[in-house]
């Protein structure tokens, strides 16, 4: 969950219980665990969950919960991706589940932690990894291209001066912490202190999206919950910013065979997929009171589905 410092609220936790409808003996998959605000609601409503995270310390939080160490556990704790989930409940012996919550972005425990190098108020190892695998911040910015530098800035950052930022950063080489990043990136921007944002912010949302292959996720996440839903299942999904929220509402848009029609200049699309999701809502966001009493919600959008009785697309999942 993307957001300001401060203690760990689960955003839209409300609407997200009430778009999962779990019951006693429902078998849910909490997608990105954190610091189990979803789980939590959905184990006091009789659920059985499936939590996923990739960071060690939010399983390690989550296996003293009593639920954890019941017997059996009506809280299953995967320490991996949740482009995984397919692979890992298979090995778990679950086919379907009833339900998919997914949380996207970083988590606020993350942000508050200056060793994780996320956040660049705190300065920290140049890290960002969600995980304890695979290349940090640090090994891209010092390492790649400053052509890749640039087209990460662009295409996850939305960076308009992307050039001049990556050009600044490979001048500065080495970079070791997200303070020296960060003032790299302000100096080539001309900050101005004072500003309602600091230009840091979109730089460092580009990075840390890239070193987690966090789109890549997102899709194959979704793509995952297609294939375990049973029919009558619901999936709820949280999005920060709107590279997240435009792939789960294109995702959402294709499942339910909402294509775009013809016009007197186009031919009539034809999808070859029976409709996977139905009861596809629209955007929910947080209202002013929830707002006003957690700040970090103010970006949050919510997309759920039900899915149908139609045999999952052809995808590639984990």
């Amino acid at each position: 969950m993307s957001g300001a410092f401060g203690p760990h609220v689960p955003v839209l936790l409300d609407e997200v219980i009430a778009a999962l409808r779990p019951e006693p003996g429902s078998v849910i998959v909490d997608a990105t665990f954190g610091a189990g605000g979803y789980s939590r609601a959905l184990l006091a409503a009789g659920a059985t969950v499936h939590a996923f995270d990739r960071d060690p310390d939010a399983i390690a939080a989550g296996e003293r919960w009593d639920e954890a160490r019941a017997e059996p556990p009506r809280l299953v704790l995967h320490p991996r991706r949740f482009s995984e989930m397919v692979a890992a409940l298979a090995e778990a012996g679950v086919a379907r589940v009833d339900g998919v919550a997914m949380d996207l972005g970083v988590s606020s425990m993350q942000l508050d932690r200056a060793e994780r190098g996320f956040a660049f108020q705190l300065d920290g190892p140049l890290d960002m990894r969600m995980g304890p695998d695979g290349p940090s911040a640090a090994d891209f910015v010092n390492t790649a291209p400053e052509a890749e530098i640039a087209d990460v800035l662009f295409r996850y950052g939305e960076e308009r001066q992307s050039r001049r930022v990556a050009r600044a950063i490979v001048a500065a080489r080495p970079l070791t912490t997200t303070g020296a990043l960060a003032t790299v990136v302000r100096k080539a921007l001309g900050h101005r202190p004072g500003a309602p944002k600091d230009p840091a912010t979109r730089s460092f949302q580009a990075i840390r999206i890239h070193v987690n292959a966090e789109l890549e996720e997102i899709e194959c996440g979704l793509a995952g919950a297609e294939t375990l839903l049973r029919s009558g299942g619901h999936v709820a999904v949280v999005s920060f910013h709107s590279l997240e929220d435009r792939i789960v509402k294109q995702f959402l848009r294709d499942a339910s065979g909402a294509i775009a029609g013809g016009s007197r200049h186009l031919p009539q699309a034809i999808t070859k997929y029976s409709p996977t999701f139905c009861e596809i809502s629209r955007a929910v966001h947080p209202s002013a009171g929830e707002i006003a009493r957690n700040p970090r919600a103010r970006s949050a959008t919510l997309r759920y589905a039900t899915r149908t009785a139609a045999l999952p697309r052809e995808r590639r999942v984990a």
